[in-house]
């Protein structure tokens, strides 16, 4: 760790980093207007460093191969979804340092099987919703036929998947304290809460949850994360349960641990609680999870984030029990880890990892002082800034930490080696990651989402260009992802009554009457999928406290694009093929994805894989290694520009 004089000799070099406005970095544009919460940097020098930013990323994007002269366009209100996220007031009014900041995640599936991509938002306050796509972009609300709306459930994050193997995709529901939900899939947008004939009516802290077949039965079973009790018994409006003053501090008490909690798919729409038995240790403080396969031995291995302290890579002993190799292949993991993703960035055929980390960039420093838009800009690590302001004592050990993101490139021998740095994936306050050929080139892209809400400033999401395997370059303003729709970085958060009811609240001294205090625009999950239909990858977000963006490509219309779309017909296996790995060799090149469903933070859809095949115009072999091993290969020609269904061989 860096020492404080290291820290101070730092500052020293930086001196055109802002000075502390005050504690809470408000400025005050005029009585009875506005009040804004930027972290100490105003909307208009937030605007002007944007604009820098965008010219330096053009200069770099001279450098990048990999071809970006495309732009995504939000189109929320050409696409008819008006669904609205909504916070718990702990986020707002009555802010408190706690996990409601988290956010919530959105999912995509095709519920009602007519082959376009639905789209599934979760909320803290109000109701979640269910937007089907009908077409050209289209969507309508199908919230209320489908029966999956949880008004004021305090939801978090979402996963479809298969359940039943009847070729509908489920839908699993995670909330604070109002109980986790299952929805059984009835067919034509329709669904059937059977949470409790389940035996999944877990009513905790949850957050992220995935399924994966961990016994190779052909059944899905389910990890729910926990983060840990971070609020008391005190209930406010919209019935959420207000969080405790001192919930970052939660991992120094061990009676506020919240396990996660592996079921075991029993079939007949039944689960039952296996954590104990199949040895998962004490696991808390989880965000996400995903799942891999690194041994190749046809069982799911678990990598779960812990938000406070040390990730876990837990090994899969052929569906018996788990193994914790956590220190074997990553014995530095992110301190305050978030989002997580396995895929193959540069092809070789080995298995890559990155973890995003959001906690280690939430100092005093950096979010009070503005020195975050400079850090990330310089896309430094936030080591300094953790040793100046958090103990040992509460980081309880940090010799096998890293403060940042952490990129682990996968090597021929099974090891693991981190290159974060020197590969350009290191981000500010990043949650969730989404990978997937935002160019059709061959290689997986990636987009983090960022930012933090009231009362912090205005954070960019970030695009990852991948230049053929060898590093990844931001071109997030190049692209059209930044600036946002009309260079909006904030909004009206919630209203203040500075003549009456609120008039005591320190927001209200020097102003009067009816007053909007005003919060920065942040996105927290994102799912990257082919929306519209027209061959090339777009993304949806799921915002904090505001609509989602509706992110269109125009890759298609730009240059000519070849690609493959692959959906899995599990028979032996699982129905979604979760847990296969695909591989299409196109142009004398190969091309390998591992089917996991994971897009983005707090999330799990049941998407088809997405294959960019380069100048490549003829498929020469498709080859599907199914969960538990067996290999298939489609003999019949393969027309590039199609969505090939792989059903499973034998009976």
């Amino acid at each position: 760790m860096h020492t404080q004089f290291q820290l101070a000799r730092w500052l020293r070099r930086s001196a055109s980093v802002p000075a502390v406005v005050c504690s809470l970095g408000l400025v005050w544009l005029g009585a009875g207007a506005k009040v804004h919460a930027q972290g100490g940097i105003d909307t208009a020098t937030t605007l002007r460093q944007l604009e820098t930013r965008r010219r330096q990323q053009i200069v770099a994007a001279q450098r990048c191969r990999a071809f970006h002269g495309f732009q995504f366009s939000d189109q929320l209100v050409e696409s008819g979804i008006k669904f609205q996220h909504h916070t718990v007031e702990d986020a707002g009014r009555t802010y408190q340092a706690a996990h409601y900041d988290h956010g919530n995640g959105v999912v995509a599936a095709d519920v009602n099987n007519d082959g376009r991509l639905d789209l599934y938002f979760t909320t803290q306050l109000g109701t979640n919703q269910l937007w089907l796509n009908v077409g050209g972009g289209k969507f309508v609300d199908g919230t209320a036929r489908a029966g999956v709306g949880l008004v004021d459930q305090i939801s978090v994050g979402a996963a479809f998947a298969d359940i039943d193997n009847d070729g509908d995709a489920d839908l699993f529901v995670t909330t604070v304290r109002h109980g986790n939900h299952l929805f059984e899939n009835l067919g034509e947008g329709r669904f059937r809460d059977i949470t409790g004939e389940a035996g999944l009516a877990y009513s905790g802290h949850s957050s992220g949850a995935v399924f994966c077949d961990v016994d190779q039965d052909g059944l899905l079973d389910l990890l729910v994360v926990n983060v840990g009790r971070y609020t008391n018994d005190e209930k406010g409006p919209g019935g959420f349960y207000h969080a405790l003053p001192d919930a970052f501090q939660g991992h120094l008490f061990p009676d506020r641990t919240e396990t996660c909690r592996l079921y075991r798919n029993l079939g007949g729409h039944r689960f039952v609680d296996v954590s104990d038995k199949m040895g998962l240790p004490g696991l808390g403080w989880s965000g996400d999870a995903t799942f891999t396969d690194l041994n190749h031995d046809g069982f799911p291995d678990l990598y779960v984030v812990n938000m406070q302290g040390d990730d876990h890579y837990l090994e899969n002993q052929a569906g018996k029990g788990f193994l914790d190799r956590t220190a074997a292949l990553f014995p530095k993991t992110p301190w305050g880890a978030m989002g997580v993703k396995f895929f193959d960035f540069n092809q070789d055929g080995h298995p890559d990892l990155l973890v995003t980390d959001m906690h280690s960039d939430m100092t005093r420093l950096q979010t009070e002082q503005g020195l975050g838009f400079r850090a990330e800009l310089e896309k430094g690590k936030s080591e300094p800034f953790c040793s100046a302001q958090w103990s040992e004592a509460y980081l309880q050990g940090s010799s096998n930490n890293i403060f940042g993101n952490a990129f682990y490139e996968g090597r021929p021998n099974g090891s693991f080696a981190e290159v974060s740095d020197t590969q350009g994936v290191e981000t500010y306050w990043p949650w969730g990651v989404s990978a997937g050929d935002l160019n059709a080139d061959g290689f997986d892209d990636l987009f983090i989402t960022a930012g933090m809400g009231y009362p912090f400033r205005y954070a960019v999401n970030s695009v990852l260009l991948n230049d053929a395997g060898k590093r990844f370059f931001d071109m997030e303003f190049v692209v059209g992802v930044e600036p946002r729709r009309d260079r909006r970085i904030e909004k009206p958060w919630f209203s203040l009554d500075c003549s009456g009811a609120d008039r005591t609240n320190s927001l209200c001294a020097g102003v009067t009457g009816q007053t909007n205090i005003m919060g920065s625009l942040s996105s927290r999950s994102s799912v990257m999928l082919d929306l519209d239909d027209d061959g090339d990858l777009d993304i949806v977000t799921s915002e904090f406290n505001d609509a989602p963006q509706v992110l269109i490509s125009n890759l298609s219309e730009q240059q000519p694009i070849h690609y493959l779309k692959v959906v899995l017909h599990g028979t032996r296996s699982n129905r979604n093929g979760l847990g296969a790995t695909v591989r299409v060799t196109a142009g004398g090149r190969r091309y390998a994805l591992y089917h996991d469903g994971k897009s983005g933070y707090l999330g799990q859809s049941v998407l088809p894989l997405y294959f960019g095949l380069g100048s490549a115009a003829k498929i020469e072999r498709v080859e599907v290694i199914w969960p538990g091993g067996d290999a298939q290969v489609v003999q019949e020609s393969v027309p590039v520009n199609s969505t090939l269904t792989v059903r499973q061989n034998g009976p």
